[in-house]
């Protein structure tokens, strides 16, 4: 697609958001029979539809003078929630207050999202993702390829995906002078990622219910949609105690607490091993000491986000089950560190008072595809933190050989080990070329068209 198709898609864009909110679906009718009216009527002494054409207009002429002078006294609210989530309706509510001294009735709102339309580079990576064929020349391209429809299919996909929800249309009850008006909206997440609105459009219609009188209404808020999560029964992954250098600082007090932190005073409750003698004994009053936790359970999540795709199902499929993970994960008695990489490589610690399950779910609903890296950029932090794990979680996109070989190390450290893989059936994997040559109890295959179902399986569930 060269800048000219771009600029028509765009363009287009623009105009059907125009049209959406300026024209009813009565005003779409009588545009519709004006066209047609106006065609048929061109010769006025063999028709009279021409009567029709001018009754018609005449009445879009009076209602662009109603929608010319509208005035809009309005507050508009968002109370929104602290997050969303993909493949649950999230619900919120917005107040209207009219600041005038009449009534106002027959009032829409539009919510205004930022504005998702892609840039030419994006859509023309995502055209050349979803067809590789365009590499070829333009008559074998034109016998393998469907030209005219793969740009505005890719255009379409990547509007829903940045804008990543959608809002339908409110009606609001009359609202009373100095009065309110509250309606509960119903916003349908699309894609995990952040939601970014702009601000609200105030419409209300002429007197024949043919156009909408708009005015824009400034609302900048952000609401993050978190990944789609599936139930699970709690996973089975033993682990022991690790010693963590330092200790957590805000860690419960479960644990073996090792080194020695500092005095202070007694305080009702505190365990008489934790007195210090020789203290109590200098100021004559009890004095306890405070050490700091230093053996914990800690368990490893690593994701899989190495793929030559900006986006693909199977990302998402790897992401969802990472989200489940984390909300299945008991944090009071234990730590979980999730591992990926994106444009460098992460390491994020929740459990035991460090972080919390809605921080990890907000990270993971902007993890992106690594295109520029491969797998064994992953390994070495892996490696590198292995001597504090008490067990490791792998979700892989694939299976190959230094995916393996990274298992069979965990292996080696006889470190308790569930390996997640995703199966496409559009692209199985070649076990030819990489064996198992792991304990095949340990790898659960998940098919991400039946996602539900694997886990399920996978999980006794």
């Amino acid at each position: 697609m060269d800048t000219w198709g771009y600029t028509l898609l765009s363009a287009s864009y623009l105009h059907q958001q125009f049209l959406m909110r300026r024209l009813t679906p009565q005003g779409a009718v009588a545009v519709a029979a004006l066209l047609i009216t106006a065609a048929a009527g061109v010769d006025t002494r063999q028709t009279l539809s021409y009567q029709i054409f001018a009754l018609l207009l005449g009445l879009f002429a009076v209602g662009l003078l109603f929608v010319w002078r509208f005035s809009c006294p309005l507050k508009v609210e968002r109370l929104l929630p602290r997050f969303g989530t993909v493949g649950q309706t999230t619900q919120y509510r917005i107040l209207v207050y009219n600041q005038s001294l009449r009534p106002l009735a027959g009032l829409q709102l539009f919510e205004v999202f930022a504005d998702p339309r892609p840039s030419f580079q994006e859509l023309q990576i995502a055209i050349q993702e979803a067809d590789p064929t365009r590499k070829l020349p333009f008559l074998r391209r034109l016998m393998t390829s469907t030209i005219g429809q793969v740009g505005p299919e890719q255009w379409q996909k990547l509007i829903a995906r940045k804008q990543a929800a959608k809002v339908r249309v409110l009606n609001f009850p009359p609202i009373p002078p100095k009065g309110r008006s509250e309606v509960v909206v119903e916003l349908t997440p699309l894609y995990r990622g952040r939601v970014q609105f702009q601000g609200v459009i105030i419409g209300r219609p002429d007197p024949f219910g043919l156009l909408n009188a708009c005015r824009f209404l400034p609302l900048p808020q952000t609401l993050w949609l978190l990944p789609e999560r599936y139930p699970l029964a709690p996973i089975a992954l033993e682990g022991f105690r690790r010693y963590q250098s330092g200790g957590v600082s805000l860690a419960s007090t479960v644990g073996d607490t090792e080194e020695f932190r500092s005095l202070r005073d007694y305080r009702p409750g505190d365990p008489l091993r934790k007195i210090h003698w020789k203290s109590w004994a200098k100021v004559d009053k009890p004095i306890v000491k405070e050490e700091q936790d230093e053996f914990f359970v800690r368990h490893a999540l690593i994701l899989d986000t190495f793929q030559s795709q900006t986006y693909s199902e199977k990302l998402e499929a790897a992401i969802s089950i990472a989200a489940s993970l984390v909300c299945n994960f008991h944090t009071e008695d234990a730590l979980l560190d999730l591992m990926f990489v994106g444009t460098e490589a992460y390491c994020f610690t929740s459990g035991r008072s460090v972080g919390h399950i809605e921080q990890m779910l907000q990270i993971l609903a902007s993890v992106t595809a690594c295109m520029d890296k491969s797998f064994e950029y992953l390994t070495p932090v892996v490696l590198s933190r292995s001597h504090l794990l008490s067990g490791c979680i792998c979700v892989f996109l694939t299976w190959d050989q230094t995916r393996s070989e990274l298992v069979n190390y965990l292996q080696a450290l006889h470190l308790p080990l569930r390996v997640f893989i995703l199966q496409d059936d559009r692209q199985p994997v070649n076990f030819e070329e990489v064996p198992l040559t792991t304990d095949s109890s340990l790898i659960q295959w998940v098919k991400i068209d039946r996602l539900a179902e694997s886990l399920a399986a996978a999980f006794g569930g």
